[in-house]
């Protein structure tokens, strides 16, 4: 499968903390533990026709200037919440960065045309029995 290479600079990523939201008990009221990365395609490192590919994806976490923001707050750690983040900035990279293979087109062989139209004669001949010699 052919892909298109890529380097993420860490530092083009940017991080904050947020206050996650949903369930928590008193805990979620006053710790920051929700990460929200954001990564700004155009202004980054990455390949051009990768950058093309991304802001292409159509993706609702990439907003109409090219930037990425990707909120994670499923772990009650902020650092593991930064690392699902980055985690899934590489995903989404990784799935623009898939190009899929060029089909190319085949042509059935003589003998499985042969078979084929041998077994249209056959169903034929079965279906013109079926029919009444009346008519």
């Amino acid at each position: 499968m052919p892909r298109i290479a890529y380097r993420l600079n860490p530092a083009e990523v940017e991080f904050s903390a947020t206050r996650a939201q949903g369930a928590g008990g008193q805990n979620v009221n006053k710790v920051s533990n929700a990460s929200q990365l954001r990564f700004d395609v155009r202004a980054s490192s990455l390949p051009d026709i990768l950058k093309t590919r991304v802001l292409a994806l159509g993706d609702q976490r990439i907003s109409s200037e090219g930037v990425v923001v990707i909120k994670a707050q499923e772990h009650r750690s902020l650092p593991m919440n930064r690392e699902a983040a980055l985690q899934r900035l590489l995903e989404l990279l990784d799935q623009a960065a898939h190009v899929p293979a060029a089909r190319r087109a085949t042509h059935p062989t003589r003998a499985s045309v042969e078979r084929r139209l041998q077994s249209k004669a056959r169903d034929a001949r079965v279906k013109a029995m079926r029919r009444s010699s009346g008519d």
